[in-house]
């Protein structure tokens, strides 16, 4: 199981794509976009009544704490489907099959203390703030229906805010930390996980440890 964190716009579903391709077997994904609370807490609200979606509360943690132990336990699940333009969760889920490999991202992929413990790998996107904000600018807009305007106020009420006192502290729990080209850190992690499925024969896969495969602890892939 590995968590893939960074901030919104910072390439976590693209960096995902590609360790993805690069993998041997079977191998599944994991969004925690998919666990935003089925409405958003009006406690989280900002000053100007839009929900805070950047915020550690926004999300159904217990649910998605279930989800993740049973993919960890070989056990597949239902993950639910969230509506960004309702700004809601749908009645439809999406099966997610327990595979030998689960690739978990999101903002908050590092942030709690039990889902770390499920993790082999944990992996941080550090990206400059324009280049995160601009991303998201054009997303929201094209693919989400926004205004430009809503973006903006958004990303400076809430986005930057949060993301400077809960995103990027995860850093810290990072064993490795990517840049904005993510090429040749996708190939170096999925080679690492490659090898560490040669391995799952054993009593303990996790036992295994990252520094058979030679990771050392917040190795720096950010010129990758």
């Amino acid at each position: 199981m590995i968590g893939i964190a960074g901030g919104s716009g910072s390439g976590k579903t693209t960096f995902t794509e590609k360790i993805q391709s690069r993998l041997n077997g079977n191998v599944s994904v994991l969004h925690m976009d998919s666990y935003y609370l089925p409405t958003p807490p009006k406690h989280l609200c900002s000053k100007s009544s839009k929900p805070n979606f950047d915020h550690p509360e926004a999300f159904d943690w217990d649910l998605l704490k279930l989800h993740l132990g049973q993919l960890k336990n070989g056990e597949s699940i239902e993950s639910p489907v969230y509506d960004f333009k309702s700004n809601s969760r749908t009645q439809d889920t999406e099966r997610v099959e327990a595979t030998s490999v689960v690739l978990f991202e999101g903002i908050f992929s590092l942030y709690d203390p039990a889902i770390r413990e499920l993790l082999e790998i944990m992996c941080f996107l550090h990206v400059d703030a324009d280049i995160r904000f601009t991303r998201r600018l054009h997303r929201d807009v094209q693919e989400r229906g926004r205004s430009m305007d809503s973006v903006i106020a958004q990303y400076y009420e809430t986005v930057r805010p949060m993301y400077m006192k809960f995103l990027d502290p995860q850093k810290q729990y990072a064993d490795f930390i990517v840049g904005e080209e993510t090429d040749i850190a996708a190939s170096i992690l999925a080679a690492k996980i490659n090898e560490l499925l040669e391995y799952k024969g054993c009593h303990d896969p996790s036992a295994v440890g990252l520094q058979r495969f030679g990771i050392d602890k917040q190795e720096d892939l950010h010129g990758a």
